[in-house]
């Protein structure tokens, strides 16, 4: 079926990698004649890319299909993704989904759809647990953007033991690095400067290749792209950061010294039951390298309060481990069991109010933190790449991003003098927000 004249919306929950899917099945559509709008307007199709990291993630992809149904009653409500890849159908179908698809099905999403409105079909979730591949998509132009997540790798082979993502995503599938080069060259074209290379288990691309390539080997190749002027790195694994892979990503001058190790705990006992394959130590170490190599890089992380276990000694070392390495942004979560994980089976489950005071004193910190690195930055010489203006009182400014992802205000007295996409360069007057 022709699906030109029709609308869309989209709502997405969850990481970079899904926010990457969304915005190829955007481009997918409008190539099909579709017309995208907001969310909250009456459409004729409702797309929830759905998530399952935690049980707040599962009550909001639920919450968006009703009220999607809500919106328009007799619109085709879509719901895919990660929270519909881990449940049974016959779980999912009092959401009020007329269609439900799996993280493999999402680049097939307008034939779908199609088939859909012609007969009725609806399509088989496939097993992605024996996925050989990684699912071929790649994004169009980003209109008004300047900064682009490439989804360069899916699936975890780590399955620590409080995360449900192995079994929603499948095991490590990496794309082609000629393949993720045409990709950049495709958004370096279309206006896009900034390169984020993300992934599911970012640390283990290339894996998975009969020719064994590395992380480094698909850096050096996106870094040569003429202007892609940033790249910046999702999630990494503390055990990649080896002397010899610092001191080579401080090699490409593009790459942003911007890291987010995840850490989950500071707890050596602790870091031990989620089967984390690190020790506080090898952590620190890890980090050293990468201050060794950087000048003031921002470090970034994740920490879970109230693993099953978790004792009031273990949280104290964990938030002491925490205070001492000195993060720019702390992102802190409370321990959500998940059915099917190691952990929903623990024993010593802590209590959801322990979880609340605890993940209260990890923000908090995480809060002072993030101050005390932006104070370090403020005032001194920078470079930001501008998004887009605001107006404050009669001034113009635009808004940006440094390399360490701190977002800044640019003055601009002359409106013509910077525009969005602008690379301001060392030695431009900066206010931090």
């Amino acid at each position: 079926m022709d699906l030109t004249g029709k609308t869309a919306a989209l709502h997405t929950l969850g990481c970079k990698v899904n926010i990457y899917e969304s915005e190829v099945m955007t481009g997918l559509l409008l190539d099909a004649g579709v017309k995208i709008v907001p969310f909250e307007e009456k459409a004729d199709i409702y797309i929830i890319n759905t998530c399952t990291v935690t049980n707040m993630a599962d009550r909001k992809s639920r919450q968006m299909i009703h009220r999607a149904r809500k919106m328009n009653p007799d619109a085709v409500i879509i719901a895919c993704g990660c929270y519909v890849q881990v449940n049974d159908p016959a779980v999912l179908s009092d959401t009020g989904a007329d269609l439900l698809l799996g993280n493999d099905e999402k680049n097939r999403l307008v034939e779908i759809v199609s088939n859909y409105f012609e007969t009725g079909e609806k399509p088989v979730i496939s097993d992605i647990a024996h996925a050989p591949v990684i699912t071929p998509m790649c994004l169009r132009e980003l209109n008004g953007h300047t900064r682009a997540d490439v989804k360069v790798q899916d699936g975890c082979n780590q399955f620590c033991t409080y995360c449900i993502i192995p079994y929603a995503r499948g095991r490590i599938r990496s794309k082609a690095i000629h393949e993720v080069v045409k990709e950049t060259e495709s958004l370096v074209s279309g206006g896009i400067h900034e390169i984020v290379l993300t992934g599911i288990h970012l640390s283990s691309y290339g894996r998975d290749f009969e020719e064994k390539k590395t992380l480094l080997d698909l850096i050096e190749a996106v870094h040569s792209i003429p202007g892609a002027d940033r790249i910046r790195l999702g999630s990494l694994e503390p055990r990649i950061v080896t002397e010899e892979f610092a001191k080579r990503l401080s090699e490409f001058p593009k790459l942003c010294p911007h890291f987010h190790l995840s850490l989950q705990s500071g707890c050596a006992a602790t870091l031990k039951r989620m089967n984390r394959h690190y020790t506080p130590d090898e952590y620190r170490e890890s980090v050293a390298l990468l201050r060794k190599y950087f000048d003031h890089p921002a470090i970034t992380t994740d920490v879970i309060a109230g693993f099953p276990g978790e004792t009031e000694e273990e949280f104290a070392e964990s938030y002491a481990f925490v205070k001492e390495i000195s993060f720019y942004e702390l992102h802190v979560f409370q321990y959500s069991r998940r059915h099917g994980t190691v952990a929903d089976r623990m024993e010593n489950q802590v209590p959801e109010p322990v979880k609340k005071e605890r993940s209260g004193k990890l923000i908090a910190l995480g809060k002072e933190m993030s101050d005390a690195f932006i104070r370090e930055k403020t005032g001194g010489a920078c470079e930001a790449l501008t998004e887009e203006p605001v107006t404050i009182g009669k001034k113009t400014y635009y808004t940006g991003y440094t390399k360490e992802y701190i977002r800044v205000f640019i003055e601009n007295g002359n409106a013509n003098e910077i525009v969005q996409g602008t690379l301001v360069k060392k030695g431009s007057v900066l206010t931090v927000e």
